[in-house]
């Protein structure tokens, strides 16, 4: 288990918050993610580190749907604007492209905008910061959890 799993993992024991732990193979994609985890892909939710030139932002929406950039531009206020590298997920956060959790302030050093898409879903399901172990939890636990900039920056359809 890597650093942030178990600091994860910690805040959620101590904020008394039930979740399930599900220990799968990697997933390489949000759809293999939830293949593995025997879930629904919308329940996902698929975290992005975006950067602009203030710093770096966090972005989660359903897995299912996609990110419209555009509409994130205007949440941030940017024209320049680029997802996190993979050298950058690993030294901010520790992890691999695809692993990082969808918790901000609690865990990592970023303010977390949620779109309107989550809201759709009981539950979320997501990487644990490692892409072996997912983590589901009540989306109602999860809300109280993050604190949430909600907003919409999803693709529409």
């Amino acid at each position: 288990m890597n650093t942030l799993t178990e600091k994860l993992t910690k805040l959620l024991h101590d904020k008394g918050i039930e979740f399930e732990e599900r220990d799968h193979p990697p997933g390489e994609t949000c759809e293999a993610a939830a293949d593995a985890r025997g879930e629904d892909l919308k329940i996902g939710g698929k975290t992005l580190l975006f950067k602009d030139k203030r710093g770096f932002h966090l972005f989660v929406l359903s897995a299912a749907k996609k990110v419209d950039n555009n509409k994130i531009r205007k949440i941030l206020k940017s024209q320049k604007l680029r997802f996190a590298t993979t050298v950058e997920l690993k030294e901010l956060a520790g992890v691999e492209k695809g692993a990082l959790p969808p918790i901000g302030r609690d865990l990592l050093p970023f303010d977390l905008y949620l779109d309107k898409s989550i809201l759709e879903n009981e539950k979320i399901a997501f990487n644990a910061g490692i892409l072996t172990k997912s983590f589901i939890l009540k989306l109602e636990d999860y809300l109280k959890l993050v604190d949430p900039i909600i907003c919409e920056f999803s693709k529409e359809e």
